[in-house]
C-alpha cells in the first residue's frame, strides 16, 4: 500500500518526461498509448506471481436502445486489454474478459452477474451498464467478495452496497452541481420546468439532485411532469410545461426518451435550452435527434476537447480502432480496465480481497479522465464538466465561473 500511496515519484517522473514524450510523439506521428506513457509503471512494480490466463467479467448492454451505452463501454475494454497484454502490464499473465449482455433488464443483469462470478469466478466485473441493473446485480458480487465497478452507474447509493463495489463514474451528485450553477450563471436562469423518468433509479436519482440544486440557485420551478421507461409520446407533458414559458426545460432520462423528449420539444416550437442528466451524454442524441439536438446542456465526466495527453492518445487509438471518436461511455470503460488491471499489477495476486484493497488504494491515477482517485466510500474524484451540443458535437460551455 506504500507502494501504491508513493505516487510522488510517479507524478515527478510524469511532470518531467511527459512534454519530452509528447513532443517525441508529435513529431513521429506514431500514436502512443496509456501502457507506453509515463505515470503507470511506476504506480507498483512489475508482478512477479502472476502468469497464465486472468479473466474478469464485464455486464454491458449490447441489444436494446441502451446498447448506445454498452457497445462503446465493450469496444473500449477490449482496446484496453489489447495494450495491457501487448506491453507486458501484468508480467507473465494475459487478461481476458468474458462480456455478458444485460439488456437493460435487471433480471438478465442479476443472471449475467450470477454467472460470472460463481459460474466463472472471475476476478472482478465491469459493470452493468445501467444503475438499475448494478442496483439488482452488484449484491451477488459483494455477497461472494468479487469486486465490481460501476463504470456508467451515477445513481445515488451505488457504492453503499458494500466494500467490494466501487465506480469510476462520477455520481450525478458530483456532476449537477456544477452544471446546475454553471448553466444559471451562464444563461441567468430564474425559472424551469421539469421532465424525468418516475420508473428508474437513475432518472429518479437525477431528478432528486437536479431539484435539490435548481433551489439552491434560487431558480423556481414552474411545474414538473413525469413518464415511464419506453414512452415515445410525450407532447402532453412538454405542452403542459412548455404553457408556463419556462426559461429552459430540465430533463432526466436515458437516450431513447432523451432524443424523443428533444425532437418534441422543438417540433412543439420550443426554442431554448435543454438540461440534462448523464443520460444525454451519448453521442448517438446528437445522431439521432439531429438539428433539434442544438443547444442541449449536460454535464459530463470527460470531454473529447481535454488537453489531457492521455485523453489525446485515447481518442486518437479509439478512432483509429472502430472509425468514430469515443464518448464519455466508452473512455470510463477504458479507464475502469485499466483501473482493474492496477490493482491486480499491485496486488501481484489472484487473491480477490487483495484485489480490492489494492484497487481502494489507488491514488493520483492519469487516466483519460484526470488524475483519478477513490474516495474513502469508494466513489471517483476527479474534475467534471458542463457540456453544450454546438455544431453537432459537445463542446465545453463557457460558464463565467
Amino acid at each position: 500500500m506504500q507502494k501504491m500511496r508513493g505516487v510522488g515519484l510517479m507524478l515527478l517522473i510524469f511532470s518531467l518526461v511527459l512534454p519530452a514524450v509528447a513532443q517525441d510523439a508529435a513529431a513521429t506521428e506514431e500514436p502512443f498509448d496509456m501502457a507506453t506513457m509515463p505515470g503507470l509503471w511506476e504506480t507498483c512494480p512489475t508482478p512477479a506471481s502472476l502468469s497464465g490466463d486472468l479473466t474478469i467479467g464485464a455486464i454491458f448492454i449490447q441489444t436494446g436502445n441502451a446498447s448506445v451505452y454498452g457497445i462503446p463501454q465493450t469496444q473500449a475494454v477490449e482496446l484496453a486489454l489489447a495494450e495491457i497484454n501487448a506491453t507486458g502490464y501484468l508480467g507473465a499473465a494475459t487478461l481476458n474478459v468474458l462480456v455478458e449482455d444485460s439488456a437493460g433488464d435487471a433480471e438478465q443483469a442479476i443472471a449475467a452477474m450470477t454467472k460470472l462470478v460463481e459460474e466463472d469466478g472471475v476476478l472482478a466485473v465491469l459493470g452493468p451498464t445501467l444503475s438499475t441493473e448494478a442496483f439488482a446485480a452488484d449484491p451477488i458480487a459483494q455477497e461472494n467478495g468479487t469486486v465490481v465497478m460501476g463504470v456508467s452507474n451515477t445513481a445515488r447509493g451505488i457504492t453503499d452496497m458494500g466494500e467490494f463495489v466501487f465506480r469510476n463514474s462520477l455520481p450525478e451528485s458530483s456532476v449537477i452541481p456544477g452544471t446546475v450553477a454553471g448553466t444559471t450563471a451562464a444563461l441567468g436562469l430564474e425559472a424551469v420546468g421539469v421532465l424525468y423518468g418516475n420508473d428508474d433509479d437513475f432518472t429518479r436519482s437525477g431528478y432528486d439532485v437536479f431539484r435539490t440544486e435548481l433551489e439552491a440557485n434560487n431558480v423556481a420551478i414552474l411545474g414538473e411532469e413525469t413518464f415511464a421507461r419506453g414512452d415515445t409520446d410525450f407532447s402532453a407533458q412538454l405542452t403542459n410545461l412548455l404553457a408556463l414559458e419556462p426559461q429552459a426545460l430540465v430533463v432526466s432520462a436515458l437516450a431513447a426518451e432523451a432524443t424523443q423528449i428533444i425532437v418534441q420539444a422543438r417540433d412543439l416550437g420550443y426554442t431554448g435550452p435543454i438540461i440534462g442528466g448523464n443520460g444525454f451524454n451519448s453521442p448517438a442524441i446528437i445522431t439521432n435527434a439531429g438539428d433539434a439536438a442544438e443547444g442541449v446542456i449536460v454535464g459530463a465526466a470527460w470531454n473529447a476537447a481535454s488537453a489531457d495527453p492521455y485523453s489525446l492518445a485515447w481518442i486518437e487509438k479509439y478512432t483509429e480502432a472502430y472509425g468514430s471518436p469515443p464518448d464519455q461511455f466508452a473512455t470510463q470503460a477504458y479507464t475502469g480496465a485499466w483501473l482493474l488491471a492496477t490493482a491486480i499489477r499491485c496486488a501481484d495476486s489472484t487473491d480477490k480481497t487483495a484485489i480490492r484493497d489494492a484497487l481502494a488504494g489507488i491514488s493520483e491515477f492519469p487516466s483519460p479522465l484526470g488524475l483519478f482517485a477513490f474516495d474513502e466510500n469508494r466513489d471517483p474524484v476527479h474534475e467534471p464538466v458542463v457540456q453544450i451540443v454546438q455544431a453537432g458535437v459537445f463542446a465545453v460551455l463557457e460558464t463565467g465561473e
